[in-house]
């Protein structure tokens, strides 16, 4: 007989950032725990508020299989003496194991006799196994934990009561002082104790009682309610489903309303008008049908429609105070200069080991004018790059972002625009933050982009001078993901930079525009490259390439992330080729010999008056051709006419000894073998691709 669950852990209320990921925690362990415990069970359903994690489980089975078990002991030779009697050896295993050692059998295992026992081991029911949820439960970990009372327990909130029934029956357990029944609890002022008289009733039963325990149905509930004030008033309203999320997991019994303030607070800029209120009071913005934001919000009430008015009126006066702070702070902003905000940066610290974000400002504008002039940027972008990079934290030390930290780079771009700096700077000192995300939006201005990646490679260089590399799971300064940024953003617009050789370049420009910073930027140079290298790892997976082609391309000397995320498509795009097979190992049987030549640079001369067969000027003709073909060719048609080689290659193959006898005619093939292989490293080591 199939049967059904509830378990309900009720609490104090959470902070709604951790209402769910902690409920499907608790599904995830629970899960593990019937799969570990040989319980069958069909679905789990989650349930989640901010004062309740709750699953209901269909589908379980009676009780745990009966397993016949084979339990291997010790070898014969210990098991038993000279004289063939049990040792202590045997006859502890024995009793061990529920046996006597009548029912031992010896199976030979590699040549050695064992002692087995067979066990036959009864299913514990499934209420037994149930009754250790609690062991489940306590296990949890929580960003934060709290202790309440005299218990030694860490959990995110007080445990206040439990619910554990099996169909319409109790299944005792006790964590703490709290022991699990059937008495759940409705909404906090609305509703009362609920007594729940059978599992599948949980649902409907706290419905009853003003809790709605299904988050997606909660949800849905709460965009409805909006939706029908947005269509009330025939307004806009930009979705926020961070914000959406949060208020879902603040309310169990959401009522949504309408309020409004005063019409000049719409002269501060929009995204300090919508981060006051959404981060202080979790309040929908709402627009007209132009794009204009209103002088008006939504919010949800974790309650019903009684009383309504006086809570609408609450909001909008505890909103004013909010407002006015935000408008004094943009009002003071802009009572000083850009200078003496970007003079204040030197009592900024970028980080104890390092520098002043005054000193982290001078480091990236003399890499993002080296980088600028790499990337071929004109005498205007360069200019607008210049005074980027002389004033882009500027905003740090504005009030506005000392309280809305999530304002920075958007209130640079708003407070240059008002202190007079052109569009492209303005742009950059906002862009200079993204991505600000894996996956986040890249920046959209040449100047903005060059910037980015400048500052962040100031990062990357200057905590690896100081030995703060990431490892494990430990990236505290976002290291990875900035990296992650610079590999997009060079990829996205195609710019080629060498790692290894900018780096270099980076410390010499440093070192002459700021001699007195000291720090070594080209301090583990090496375990730099690698950490793009494996960045660029991190980009193909996403992009669900084949791990083959990923090691084929990052198993190379190429550090220009641009060319790698370019021949690793190429290669992506041939992988499916009729002939790629033939192709592949004709170009990786070139690169093997010249790698065992191992010719120096000054040795590698293709002569042809040492030719002997026809195929060697054939060989040499083509390799000519390609390379001179090379300059007007695209990656892909560079990697298609090194594939259309394979006829050429085969025959040469098949009329020459490549290690002739002759030193001279050996070096002049490894020569021209080598001349060909080096046209395959913009493509990795082809050798480790697997072709069929």
């Amino acid at each position: 007989m199939a049967h059904s669950y509830l378990l309900e852990v009720g609490l104090e209320e959470m902070p709604a950032h951790v209402v769910t990921p902690s409920i499907q925690q608790l599904k995830t362990r629970v899960a593990n725990y019937l799969t570990e415990e040989r319980i069958d069970f069909e679905d789990i359903q989650a349930y989640s508020t901010p004062r309740r994690l709750a699953l209901l489980i269909s589908g379980l089975a009676d009780k745990q299989p009966d397993v016949d078990e084979s339990v291997k002991g010790p070898a014969k030779k210990i098991a038993q003496d000279a004289d063939g009697n049990w040792t202590k050896a045997a006859i502890g295993f024995t009793r061990g194991q529920g046996a006597t050692v009548d029912d031992i059998e010896f199976k030979e295992v590699k040549g050695v006799e064992y002692v087995y026992v067979e066990k036959h081991i009864q299913g514990k029911p499934v209420d037994e196994v149930l009754a250790g949820l609690n062991d489940v439960i306590t296990a949890m970990n929580f960003p934060t934990l709290m202790r309440w009372g005299s218990f030694k327990l860490n959990f995110i909130r007080p445990i206040h009561w439990l619910v554990s029934l099996l169909d319409d029956q109790v299944v005792p357990f006790d964590i703490l002082n709290v022991t699990a029944g059937r008495l759940t609890r409705g909404h906090r002022f609305l509703g009362h104790d609920v007594e729940i008289k059978s599992a599948t009733d949980y649902v409907a039963a706290l419905k009853d009682d003003f809790v709605i325990v299904d988050a997606a149905e909660r949800k849905a509930t709460i965009k409805d309610q909006i939706q029908a004030i947005v269509d009330q008033h025939n307004w806009v309203i930009d979705w926020d489903e961070e914000l959406l999320e949060e208020v879902n997991n603040l309310v169990e019994w959401p009522t949504a309303f309408a309020g409004t303030f005063d019409q000049k607070y719409l002269e501060l800029p929009e995204p300090v008008l919508i981060t006051s209120m959404k981060d202080n009071q979790r309040f929908f913005c709402v627009r007209d049908h132009d794009g204009k934001l209103q002088p008006a919000f939504i919010s949800v009430r974790n309650g019903n429609a009684v009383h309504l008015d006086n809570v609408i009126k609450g909001n909008e006066r505890v909103l004013v105070p909010r407002l006015e702070d935000a408008k004094f702070f943009f009002d003071e902003d802009q009572k000083m200069t850009i200078d003496q905000y970007v003079d204040r940066l030197k009592n900024v610290s970028f980080h104890d080991q390092i520098s002043s974000m005054y000193d982290k400002m001078a480091r990236t504008k003399a890499l993002a004018n080296l980088l600028g002039q790499q990337l071929g940027l004109s005498d205007q972008e360069l200019a607008d790059l210049a005074r980027a990079a002389s004033i882009y934290k500027f905003d740090l030390t504005t009030q506005m972002v000392g309280e809305f930290a999530e304002l920075q780079g958007i209130m640079g771009e708003i407070y240059a625009k008002r202190f007079g700096e052109n569009e492209a700077v303005a742009a950059a000192v906002r862009e200079h933050y993204m991505p600000i995300s894996a996956d986040g939006a890249l920046p959209q201005t040449t100047v903005g982009a060059v910037l980015a990646i400048a500052d962040k490679l100031d990062s990357i260089y200057s905590f690896f001078a100081v030995d703060m590399i990431p490892s494990g799971s430990n990236d505290p300064y976002a290291l990875r993901r900035q990296a992650y940024g610079i590999v997009r953003m060079l990829a996205d617009r195609k710019w080629h930079l060498n790692l290894l050789d900018f780096q270099a370049s980076a410390k010499q420009a440093v070192e002459q525009a700021t001699p007195a910073l000291g720090l070594d930027y080209a301090k583990n140079a090496d375990a730099v490259t690698d950490f793009f290298i494996d960045r660029l790892k991190q980009l193909f997976s996403l992009d669900h390439l084949r791990h083959d082609i990923i090691d084929a391309v990052t198993d190379t000397h190429v550090t220009d992330p641009a060319a790698i995320v370019e021949a690793a498509h190429v290669l992506d795009a041939h992988k499916d080729d009729a002939d790629l097979k033939d192709q592949v190992e004709a170009l990786t049987r070139v690169i093997r010999l010249a790698a065992k030549g191992n010719l120096s640079e000054d040795d590698v001369k293709v002569d042809p008056s040492l030719f002997e067969n026809p195929s060697e000027g054939q060989l040499d003709q083509a390799v000519q051709a390609l390379i001179d073909a090379k300059e007007g060719r695209s990656l892909d048609q560079q990697f298609s006419a090194l594939l259309e080689l394979e006829p050429v290659i085969s025959l040469y193959f098949e009329e020459n000894m490549i290690m002739d006898k002759d030193e001279a005619v050996k070096n002049n093939r490894l020569s021209l073998l080598t001349i060909l292989a080096d046209q395959t490293a913009a493509f990795g080591n082809l050798d480790q691709l697997i072709v069929k």
